[in-house]
């Protein structure tokens, strides 16, 4: 090694919040053997939380709750897609995607996509 450069050997703790137990399984074999990572223990802290609520709906205020498919539209918004934008990186139409972000407008009580996406935020919705 050349002088001066000195390798990172610090272990990331990994942490993981993933309700379905099988997927959570597998999440911890594939980081299992990957070098300068480890996982926590049940009730350690981690340097890094994986989460799987991405993918599922969320509860909102109670009894609303956002779709799998608003789920994805909604973090799609946070990153300030067009609704064509939307509509190509989910490959449906421009019209269906207009009616998902008009549902996550509603469900949100949100004023507009901005105003949604705040929203989201504050509830844990969508990370940012």
């Amino acid at each position: 090694m050349g002088k001066g450069v000195e390798l990172q050997t610090e272990t990331i703790i990994v942490a993981l919040a993933i309700d379905d137990a099988a997927l959570a399984d597998r999440v911890a074999a594939l980081l299992a053997d990957v070098q300068g990572f480890r996982l926590a223990a049940p009730g350690e802290p981690g340097d890094v939380t994986v989460t799987d609520t991405a993918a599922r709906a969320e509860p909102i205020d109670g009894d609303l709750i956002l779709t799998a498919r608003e789920a994805e539209v909604m973090i799609l918004l946070a990153e300030g897609a067009s609704n064509k934008e939307i509509a190509r990186r989910l490959g449906i139409s421009v019209h269906t995607a207009k009616f998902h972000v008009g549902r996550i407008l509603d469900k949100l009580d949100a004023t507009g996509r901005t105003n949604a996406v705040a929203h989201a935020a504050r509830l844990g919705v969508i990370h940012l």
